[in-house]
């Protein structure tokens, strides 16, 4: 899920680049989960985003350009949770 970065403005005009992980959520469940609720966001390319620290700090977006969703609430967005099974054979009776 690495070749996908998720993108959003801060509230200094700067850029937050969110790199997802293998997590059992899709990217927009992610974006719409970690980005801060009423920022619209942008799903692009991981390699559309600059590696080198120092010249992110000289990126900039458009906001009108992030157009993939925006931010949620907190505990609004449905992330589900591992469900315990008890071995096949073992009862707790």
């Amino acid at each position: 899920m690495t070749d996908k970065c998720i993108i959003y403005q801060t509230d200094t005009g700067g850029v937050a680049v969110i790199t997802p992980l293998e997590c059992g959520l899709t990217l927009e469940q992610i974006a719409l989960k970690d980005v801060p609720e009423g920022k619209p966001f942008k799903i692009v390319d991981a390699t559309d985003v600059p590696t080198d620290r120092a010249v992110r700090d000289f990126w900039a977006v458009d906001e009108a350009d992030l157009t993939d969703g925006i931010g949620a609430p907190i505990g609004s967005v449905f992330v589900p949770q591992p469900v315990a099974v008890e071995p096949e054979g073992e009862s707790q009776e």
